[in-house]
Formats: C-alpha cells, sequence, structure tokens
C-alpha cells in the first residue's frame, strides 16, 4: 500500500480564495502534499490548466466543488462533469448526492458543525438527510490545528456515532485552504492509501481503474477516488499511522469488511490481531512534537479496547507493533475498530492522528 498526502478542501480565486491554481499547486508542494483537491464554491472553472500545473509541481489536482449553500456546505470530489446544486432542497439532498454519483464523484459533508448564520451563512449542515449510506465522508477535523475545535469534537462525534449505528463513512480533514498564507498551527492531513503491486489476496477490491494503473506503475487520480471512496484513509498532524487487522492468514485494510465468520471467532488461531505501524519519517520538517510519552489506542463501538504507550524518545523513524483486542469476549457485537495517537502538540495534549475504521460483518447479515 502507497500512501499519498492529501489537502482535500481549497480555494482559489474563482471563489472567495486568494490564490491561484499554479500558487495553490506550488504551496501544496512546498508543505508536503502528494495531491491535492480544488473544491472552489458552486463552480469548476478554476480547474482550467490542472494537468499542466500538476505536472509542474508533481502534485496531483483532483477535480471538486463544495456545494455551497444556505443549508449546507458539501464538498464533491472526482465529478467528470458539473452537477448542479440550484435544484436541491433542505428536505432532498438524497438527490444531489445520487446525481454527484451518477457523474462519477463523491460526496462529504464539510465543516458540519462550524458557527453558521449569520457569521458564515450555510456552514452549519442542517440539510435533512434520509440515506446516510449515500455519504461517501464527513469531513472531521477542518481548519488549522483542528483537533482543539469545538466544532470538530462534534463532527468528530457524529462520524462515531454513525459507525455505531452500522454505515460505512469515511472520515478525513480539510484545511480550507483559501490563501497563501503562513502559519505555526499544525496542520493535518489525509492519506489515501493506494495499491502499488497486485499482491495474492491484497486488491481484492481494488476497481478496474485501480487494477489498470497497478500494471502500469502509475497514480492516477482514479485510484485517489477510489481510496476515498473505500475508506483507505487515515487523517493526522504529524506522522503517518497505519491499521491492518490479521485473521489466521487473511489481511485487511482500512476501509475493508470482515467477514462474520471471520471475525467472531472464539479460537485464539483465529482471534482478531491489530498490527499498527506509525511512520514518523513522513513530510519530514514540516512538523514537530516534543519529546514524550505518546499514547496508542484502538477504538471501537465497544469502547477502548487496547492501549499502548510509546516513547517519542525511541522511536523517531519507524515503529510496527501487534495489538491484541481485550474485549473477546464480545466479538460478536463489534462492528468496527479504528487506530488513534494521543500526545501533547502545540501545548496541548490532544489526538494526533487516527485511522478510518475496518469493519466487522454483523452475524446474518446479508452480503
Amino acid at each position: 500500500m502507497k500512501w499519498l498526502a492529501c489537502e482535500l478542501h481549497t480555494h482559489t480565486l474563482h471563489s472567495d480564495g486568494s490564490q491561484t491554481l499554479e500558487e495553490l499547486a506550488e504551496g501544496a508542494f512546498h508543505l508536503g502534499f502528494d495531491a491535492i483537491a480544488l473544491t472552489d464554491h458552486n463552480t469548476m472553472s478554476g480547474l482550467i490548466g490542472r494537468e499542466e500545473i500538476g505536472q509542474t509541481y508533481g502534485v496531483h489536482i483532483l477535480p471538486g466543488m463544495e456545494w455551497t449553500t444556505f443549508d449546507g456546505h458539501m464538498v464533491t470530489i472526482g465529478l467528470n462533469e458539473f452537477a448542479d446544486w440550484r435544484d436541491v432542497s433542505r428536505s432532498d439532498i438524497d438527490k444531489g448526492i445520487a446525481d454527484v454519483h451518477r457523474h462519477g464523484g463523491i460526496a462529504g459533508i464539510a465543516h458540519p458543525f462550524r458557527i453558521g448564520s449569520p457569521a458564515c451563512t450555510g456552514c452549519y449542515w442542517e440539510y435533512e438527510l434520509n440515506d446516510w449510506s449515500s455519504v461517501d465522508y464527513i469531513e472531521v477535523w477542518s481548519g488549522t490545528f483542528p483537533s482543539i475545535l469545538r466544532s470538530n469534537h462534534r463532527a468528530f462525534e457524529l462520524w462515531t456515532q454513525k459507525l455505531n449505528e452500522g454505515y460505512r463513512i469515511a472520515a478525513t480533514s480539510g484545511r480550507d485552504w483559501h490563501a497563501q498564507e503562513k502559519t505555526d498551527d499544525p496542520i493535518s492531513v489525509t492519506y489515501l492509501g493506494t495499491y502499488e503491486q497486485m499482491y495474492a489476496g491484497e486488491c481484492s477490491d481494488a476497481s478496474d481503474a485501480e487494477t489498470d494503473a497497478l500494471t502500469t506503475g502509475s497514480i492516477h487520480e482514479e485510484q485517489l477516488i477510489s481510496a476515498l471512496r473505500e475508506g483507505r484513509a487515515t487523517i493526522t498532524m504529524g506522522p503517518l499511522l497505519k491499521l491492518t487487522m490479521h485473521i489466521g492468514n487473511s489481511m485487511y485494510h482500512l476501509g475493508s469488511m470482515i467477514p462474520a465468520s471471520q471475525g467472531s471467532s472464539n479460537s485464539i488461531e483465529q482471534s482478531p490481531q491489530a498490527h499498527v505501524a506509525i511512520d514518523f519519517t513522513v513530510r519530514a520538517g514540516k512538523w514537530s512534537l516534543p519529546e514524550q510519552t505518546l499514547m496508542l489506542k484502538l477504538c471501537s463501538n465497544l469502547g477502548e479496547e487496547a492501549q499502548q504507550e510509546i516513547d517519542w524518545q525511541l522511536h523517531e523513524q519507524q515503529l510496527k507493533l501487534d495489538m491484541t483486542l481485550s474485549n473477546c469476549d464480545a466479538a460478536e457485537s463489534r462492528r468496527w475498530i479504528r487506530a488513534e495517537l494521543w500526545g501533547t502538540m502545540n501545548g496541548a495534549y490532544v489526538r494526533i492522528a487516527f485511522t478510518n475504521a475496518i469493519y466487522f460483518e454483523k452475524r446474518g447479515a446479508q452480503p
């Protein structure tokens, strides 16, 4: 699995930003991003020349648009043509999401609990969703130093609630990047996992476009869109946090569903084992942590299932470790699992990084 550093919420002069697409791409390059999504408000005109600009700076530029209405903001990414946001009312946003999907894109709720009117009309999500399964992702971290913001705490809680209810919805971060302004605040990154090679059993959920790309060794935008759609994403303000689940000889990546026949096994040999990897070398020089003891947690709908202290002084490169889930007796009730990394950053004890979920199929559920 190859992980690409992405910024999925940006703006240019074509809406309310104060930067050109070239300035945005250059800024992304200097911050160590591999890809950005241009999500101007209600327009895709800013994407003109994106292929040439992307090649110049070595940054993938994904097509997108932020639906900006009185009832909420919805970030759409990967559309092959314009999906009209004007023909949607508060009670039928599901119709708008379906239209985005028909045009090959994915739809995510942007900053759902940011203060709304009169400070930011439409920033607070008020659409009435009838089908949460149609939502591809929720932007749970918005802005710089996102983990300290109460509005983001609420968004993170909303995402967790929907996971508990059985929905497979991805989580992302988005700076909502409008200008080339320096900041001392930590910047969050959404890493998207793409397949590098066709290992046996590893790429069974790869899309046709991803499989085609694997034969050429290239990375293109459909791989990134598929990764986000499938939940192969991990979010951080610092080190790259990765999680896989191993049951017997089977391995499951972020976004995968573990079959009920395996996830609820009571045998020691077939019990779920979490493999966690932390890469402290990513985007070197773009973030920092004080010397400290970090806390790694495994969390699920059953609560906190495992934790382990990590001495930052001893692990400044890469760290791999196995963790055993504690609630073995409640295995049949487990619906999802994710990893979280906690520690001190910029003087505050915060969630520094977290992964998306790996899911457990409910016994008796239809395939």
